[in-house]
């Protein structure tokens, strides 16, 4: 399940409001984010930004795809879908005309781990009131109306069978049964598990998992602290109350080696090999990040660029990635490339992934990632939305509040050994699976 973004409309004053906020953010030499916990248990993390009069408010949950049951996959990306569609006093056109009214945006977005909302506004006090408001509607009160129900199932069920045609979704979701198994990162919506669905299921979702003392607020922007506790209170006082501490969750386990072909019509192959990893909150994440880049993640200077497509002509595009989650996320190389050369891409990126494994970068490749990674960390943080987006990650994921602070140094620190001996420690050959859709196997 990819995280998925939803937005509704692009008032053009806020666009351009937005490009201004570049300048602001970029200029900071330390990022203060303030942190605290409502009444109702929820943890807020603010940062204080006037350059311009916007306010960015996100509130996640720990409601993603693990949290639904295994016959019922989609149900978390459903319980998200819904909970916009209308609160207990206000239609779903009503709350879009509110919103539209004061040139504000929701978004929200889901994944394996987490499911969030989010509002834009200007921070004047009418149209963030109106908006702050709105928001903690939908949050709060959500109907969850049957005509809305029936229309959004429907839907996924149709985005789902046409996924089943399509050889990239086809190969990313055999690769994430076979990294996870039994354990619930190994699950996708199937028509039949959508069809389960009832409207009780989504808010039984939502009473389990949207509660106050398991949200975490994100607010930055045109405010002050105590306007910010005002908002965080306001948006949180009104959700569910946890019954009991969460399921807990299984352990990753590493699969063994495999391969899987599977056939399919289409004229190239989409290919992904991998293993389950990192979690976001692991010492390696730095040495990992750093060796990536140079392995397959620094884009036309990545040793599988050059020797995969820039030498060989075997795809387009090759990458490679960590996917950090709260347990060990993937570690994926992904290309496409014609069916009859399949086999040779493939033995190529091996021999590519053995070389970097028993070798590892050498010293210019290291100084040339760490000047890239350290070059590029502003763009990290040159909106709102893009610093919305990674204090929302600290937050959920309870990084230190000097994450984004101390990236640069901590990158800078990387040795050869360390990545040497933690890509030896996270990449082990003999539980790397690989999955081939659109080979003449299945």
């Amino acid at each position: 399940m990819k995280r998925t973004k939803i937005a509704e409309g692009k008032p053009v004053r806020l666009v351009a409001l937005a490009a201004l906020s570049i300048a602001a953010c970029a200029a900071q030499a330390a990022l203060p984010i303030q942190h605290w916990t409502t009444a109702s248990g929820a943890r807020v993390y603010f940062v204080e930004s006037r350059g311009i009069p916007m306010l960015d408010v996100n509130v996640d949950f720990d409601a993603g795809g693990r949290r639904a049951p295994a016959d019922k996959a989609g149900l978390g990306g459903l319980t998200h879908t819904l909970i916009k569609a209308g609160s207990a006093a206000r239609s779903e056109e009503e709350i879009s005309r509110r919103i539209a009214d004061v040139g504000a945006q929701l978004g929200g977005s889901v994944d394996r781990d987490r499911a969030g909302l989010s509002v834009r506004t200007l921070s004047s006090e009418r149209e963030r009131t109106q908006a702050i408001a709105t928001f903690a509607e939908i949050l709060q009160t959500p109907a969850f109306p049957d005509a809305a129900f029936a229309r959004e199932k429907a839907r996924l069920v149709d985005a789902v069978r046409e996924d089943e045609t399509k050889p990239d979704a086809i190969v990313s979701k055999a690769f994430y049964r076979l990294l996870y198994a039994a354990h619930p990162y190994a699950l996708a919506p199937t028509p039949e598990t959508v069809l389960r669905i009832e409207r009780a299921d989504v808010e039984s979702f939502y009473r389990a998992n949207y509660v106050a003392g398991r949200a975490v607020v994100t607010i930055i922007g045109d405010a002050d602290r105590a306007l910010a506790e005002r908002i965080a209170e306001q948006l949180t006082a009104g959700l569910p109350r946890a019954r009991g501490a969460p399921v807990p969750l299984p352990a990753v386990t590493q699969p063994p080696s495999q391969t899987l072909r599977i056939a399919h019509p289409a004229s190239q192959s989409h290919i992904l090999l991998g293993l389950p990893a990192i979690a976001r909150n692991d010492a390696d994440y730095f040495p990992l990040l750093v060796g990536n880049y140079i392995l397959g993640g620094g884009g036309f200077v990545s040793r599988l660029y050059l020797e995969v497509r820039e030498k060989r002509g075997y795809a387009y595009s090759v990458y490679s990635y960590f996917l950090p989650l709260a347990q060990e996320g993937p570690f994926e190389i992904g290309l496409q490339t014609k069916k009859e050369q399949a086999e040779e891409a493939l033995a190529r990126v091996r021999i590519v992934l053995d070389e970097f494994l028993d070798r590892g970068p050498s010293a210019a490749e290291m100084k040339a990632a760490k000047q890239n990674l350290v070059g590029g960390f502003a763009l990290r943080i040159d909106s709102n939305r893009k610093l919305l987006d990674q204090v929302a990650l600290i937050g959920y994921y309870q990084l230190p509040l000097s994450w984004l602070d101390d990236f640069t140094a901590r990158v800078e620190k990387v040795s050869v050994a360390e990545v040497r001996a933690v890509f030896a420690r996270r990449v082990r050959p003999g539980n790397l699976v690989t999955v081939v859709a659109g080979s003449g196997e299945k």
